[in-house]
């Protein structure tokens, strides 16, 4: 330290600061929620975190310090972290006959409330599902819209609730569903919904969830103010605001993880967790089970437009009895705040060994 300059000084000490919060944000996906709800909220910045210390080990490399080895132990002991930020490569198997695809979107009630000024949204989204065909749809945030086309799925499970608004979930087969049902939250107008779709000789369990919104704004400008002071009343309601949300979130993933259990059946969880892949209700529901993005995917995976921060918080989970063979996120597709993700799979027994 004292062969460094001030400025290094200076540079180091937010430098260690950094290594510790990072530090933190490693540990919290392991601790539940409601222990510590205030800290969780660092799980969303973790990545943000990942390439603050990057930058500084390329500033302590490139000086041949030595204040270099805390940048890379911090990078080194998070590299299984890193692979769910940023995938390099993806992977594109072969299509086969006995390949299925699944299908994510949370839609935002098809613009009934004019979010946008573009009136053909439900048109424009029914036009994009049509195009990528899959056999397997589940919409988060439903809403009943004469222009979707449904024409194309014999079978549906459609859970709608609400007095004049009805708002829900759906999930849409290509294969006949031989049952169904909703997993319900206490206190809460999230919930999660199943059907359980016979492929085959193969039955296989889909969910579709939907848990708690942590209710930040998309634009990152705003959080940014918040925090740098502007208005410092907002910036802690907004804080305490997303520490009950994950500790709601922490029992909703309980709930799910309490309903499957006993099913005896591949499952596939998908829809909009609402949380980073870097929380304890992302590892919690997840589980043993394949995320999708880390299987397959490349680049940054972002599921929400959230300016200047390609956040994911939508996923399709795969049971370890199907292969991952290719996943995609359609960013290019504006018509809700979330965009569609989609993975091809196929069961594991009907691979060419």
């Amino acid at each position: 330290m004292k062969n460094l300059s001030w400025f290094n000084k200076t540079m180091f000490f937010f430098n260690i600061v950094l290594a510790v919060l990072t530090f933190v944000a490693y540990v919290l996906p392991f601790l539940a929620p409601k222990i510590f709800p205030f800290l969780s909220v660092l799980t969303l910045f973790l990545p943000m975190m990942l390439i603050l210390n990057v930058i500084y080990f390329i500033y302590w490399g490139i000086q041949f310090k030595r204040q270099v080895l805390l940048s890379a132990l911090v990078l080194l002991l998070g590299i299984t972290f890193i692979n769910k930020f940023y995938k390099f490569s993806e992977k594109n198997l072969p299509e086969e006959v006995s390949d299925f695809t699944v299908l994510s979107y949370n839609v935002r009630l098809f613009n009934k409330f004019e979010w946008s000024d573009k009136e053909t949204v439900p048109v424009e989204i029914s036009d994009f599902v049509k195009e990528n065909n899959p056999d397997i749809l589940c919409i988060q945030e439903f809403s009943n819209a004469k222009e979707f086309d449904y024409a194309r799925y014999q079978h549906k499970y459609i859970l709608s609730k609400g007095d004049k608004i009805k708002t829900g979930q759906a999930i849409l087969s290509k294969f006949k569903i031989i049952n169904e049902g909703e997993v319900v939250f206490p206190n809460s107008n999230n919930n999660v919904i199943f059907a359980d779709i016979k492929k085959g000789k193969d039955t296989i369990r889909v969910y579709s969830i939907h848990l708690q919104s942590i209710k930040i704004t998309p634009d990152v400008n705003e959080i940014s103010d918040d925090i740098n002071g502007i208005d410092q009343q907002k910036s802690q309601r907004m804080f305490k605001r997303m520490s009950t949300a994950f500790k709601e979130q922490q029992l909703q993933a309980e709930i799910i993880m309490e309903h499957k259990k006993d099913c005896k059946y591949p499952i596939i969880i998908c829809g909009d967790m609402n949380n980073s892949a870097f929380s304890y209700v992302y590892r919690v529901i997840r589980g043993d089970m394949q995320d999708s993005f880390e299987e397959a995917g490349s680049g940054f995976g972002k599921t929400y437009d959230f300016k200047y921060y390609p956040a994911r918080i939508d996923y399709i989970f795969a049971d370890k009895r199907m292969q991952v063979k290719n996943f995609k996120n359609f960013i290019e597709i504006v018509d809700s705040d979330h965009f569609p993700i989609m993975a091809r799979l196929s069961m594991v027994e009907d691979k060419k060994l």
